[in-house]
Parts: C-alpha cells; sequence; structure tokens
C-alpha cells in the first residue's frame, strides 16, 4: 500500500503542545507554509499569542485549550478542527511534562500525572484523530525521544512514558498497513533540544537541570516533522548526536550504559540553585516559558547536517552520486595505472629474453 500525503500548503493540521518548544515552531513553520492550523495545549496564553503571531504573517490558525491526559478535550481538539476547516490531514502530538528527580524522589501521583500526559495523551491523540485520518488518508507523527531508546539518570518517568509511546507506535503502524489503512505513523526522536522545558518541568533537585550537550535549536526538530508530513516515513532522528545513543544502545547496551552513568550525572547539572521542591506545569501550567527556546541558546547549534541530509532525499542522493563517481574515477584510474606498469613490465621482460 502506497500513502500519499497532500502538500503541506493545502493541509489542515493540529499541533497539540504548541505554546512553547518544538510544537510552537513546528505550528509557524506549517504556518508559514500555508497550512490551516489547530493549535492546542493546557496553557491558554501561549496558545493566544501563538495564534497572533500566525495570523499577523498571514496565516490561518485558531486554538483549543486542553489537557493531553483527558480523552474527551483531545476529541474535543479533533472535532473542533474538522468543523471549522472540514477535514483533517496531519496530527502533531508534541505535548509532554517533564521531571527531573531520582526514582525515590518520585512519588506514585507524579509518576502517574507524567504517564498520563506523556504516554496516554499520545494515545489519545492517535485515537482522537485516527477516525478522521482513515477517511481521506493522513499523517500521525508523534515526538518522542532519543530517551525511548536510552535513559539517562534523573529523569525515570520521562524516560518510561517515551519507552511506552515507541512501542505504542510500534504496534499503531503495523496494525494499519494490515489493515490497509493510509495513515502513515512517523516517531519524531529529538536529542538534546534547547526547549524551556528545563524550566517548566517538574524538578526536585538542589540545582536547576539541563540537558547532555550537544544541544540543538527547536527549528532542527521542526525541519523532521515538515518531512514527515508530506513523506511517510516510519522514524527519524533529529539531532545527529542523537544518532549515536541509537546506535549505542542497538549494538552495545552495556556502553551505553556506562556512558549514561559517566555522562549522565554530571552533563546535566548546572551551577544555578533551585530548593529541590519545583512543581513546574506537571500539574497546571505555568507562565512565563511561551517561547521557542530555552535558556542555552548560546551554546545550541542552529542547524544539524544529519537531519539535512535526512530530510533532503535529493541532496542525499546527488552527493552520493558525486561520491560514487568520484571512486568509479579513482578505481578506474587505479586500474589503467595498474594496466599501464604490467605492460611496461612486459616489455622491460622482453627486452631481457631477446
Amino acid at each position: 500500500m502506497q500513502i500519499i500525503l497532500k502538500p503541506i500548503g493545502v493541509q489542515v493540521v493540529v499541533v497539540f503542545g504548541a505554546s512553547s518548544g518544538i510544537g510552537r515552531i513546528t505550528a509557524l513553520e506549517f504556518a508559514k507554509r500555508g497550512a490551516k492550523v489547530c493549535v492546542a495545549a493546557r496553557g491558554e496564553e501561549g496558545l493566544k499569542s501563538l495564534v497572533a503571531e500566525i495570523e499577523a504573517s498571514g496565516g490561518g490558525a485558531f486554538y483549543v485549550v486542553a489537557d493531553a491526559a483527558d480523552f474527551e478535550q483531545v476529541q474535543n481538539v479533533a472535532e473542533k478542527t474538522v468543523e471549522r476547516y472540514g477535514r483533517l490531514d496531519t496530527w502533531i502530538h508534541s505535548a509532554a511534562a517533564f521531571m527531573f528527580a531520582t526514582v525515590e524522589q518520585t512519588e506514585p501521583a507524579e509518576y502517574k500525572r507524567l504517564f498520563e500526559v506523556n504516554l496516554l495523551g499520545q494515545i489519545h491523540g492517535a485515537k482522537a484523530a485516527l477516525p478522521h485520518l482513515k477517511e481521506k488518508g493522513g499523517a500521525l507523527i508523534h515526538l518522542t525521544s532519543v530517551e525511548a531508546w536510552r535513559g539517562v539518570p534523573f529523569q525515570s518517568a520521562y524516560v518510561a512514558s517515551k519507552h511506552g509511546v515507541h512501542g505504542f507506535l510500534q504496534v499503531l503502524r503495523v496494525e494499519l498497513k494490515h489493515e490497509q489503512i493510509p495513515v502513515s505513523v512517523t516517531e519524531i526522536l529529538p536529542a538534546a533540544i534547547n526547549t524551556p522545558i528545563y524550566d517548566k518541568g517538574a524538578n526536585k533537585m538542589p540545582f536547576k537541570p539541563r540537558a547532555v550537550p550537544p544541544l540543538y535549536h527547536p527549528k532542527v526538530v521542526a525541519d523532521a516533522i515538515v518531512f514527515a508530513a508530506e513523506n511517510p516515513i516510519d522514524d527519524l532522528i533529529a539531532g545527529g548526536a542523537g544518532l549515536g545513543v541509537v546506535l549505542a544502545e542497538r549494538f552495545s547496551p552495556a556502553v551505553a550504559g556506562w556512558f549514561s552513568e559517566k555522562i549522565g550525572f554530571t552533563a546535566q547539572k548546572t551551577d544555578e540553585a533551585s530548593d529541590g521542591d519545583y512543581e513546574g506545569s506537571l500539574f497546571e501550567p505555568v507562565s512565563g516559558f511561551d517561547t521557542i527556546e530555552g535558556r542555552f541558546s548560546d551554546e545550541q547549534f542552529s542547524s544539524d547536517p544529519y537531519t539535512y541530509l535526512k530530510t533532503n532525499p535529493k541532496v542525499t542522493n546527488t552527493l552520493l552520486a558525486a561520491a560514487g563517481a568520484v571512486l568509479g574515477g579513482v578505481l578506474l584510474w587505479r586500474a589503467r595505472k595498474s594496466e599501464k606498469l604490467k605492460n611496461q613490465k612486459l616489455k622491460v621482460d622482453g627486452l631481457f629474453k631477446s
């Protein structure tokens, strides 16, 4: 079965988790390309400013306040979108909660809440969107993390939720293919991205957390999402450093675990103190962080060659063809040189024999 996705310029798109970070820049990128966009999140303040920014640039958008943990609210987002625009072509699920604490520090209620947002929320998004996408085909694009493959200390709840989404998407993708349903299911796995999540997330440590470097600008992920909305693809790592994480876990979990222990503790610490009792946005939205970038803009990479090549296959194919031509030329030159030397040797041998 071949899945044909519409050009973004004529798509109707939902971006769930759009008030800040990856979701916010993704909504802006789709609107800039002509898509009609519904943005959703818990924080109305961030959604209002986002829609205003889109409309000021000539785009079309509206917002719906919704909590990913509540299935009825998520369904309402899908229904409002279809009611307003007549259909739904792409559902992008970016909403996520974050908590920075050891396993012993994390309470059962905190695990429950984070799983409701990060795991059940993604399931809610897929189930709310699928009835509408099945009608004419479309795309489900879900954000997880390279931590869906290998986790780091202080993030047990977040890591477990991302592993769960990874497994859910594998099953969903196979079931849709088996039933010949023309809906692509893409998992976007960002590496460390400079978003406000490290300030919005709950924190029980005596210091403010940070991501293990290197960090990338959120647009690196948005570019991967834009690509997946037009090109059916199972998964896509956003940020080349993330490829190393996934490959290490695939080929040597012991080595990946060793790096997680040696780097994970020190690389996530900052010199900024915290009272160790910051609830953040785990249970309720927090204001002041409705931005695309976090506080590490001075060290982020604004682009990524790996993601660029993965999302620009024509460029990749051109480079491969050029590399093949160069290699072929070198091999031909060596073959001709070898043949020339062989002929010269035969001539010399003939002179001595005569």
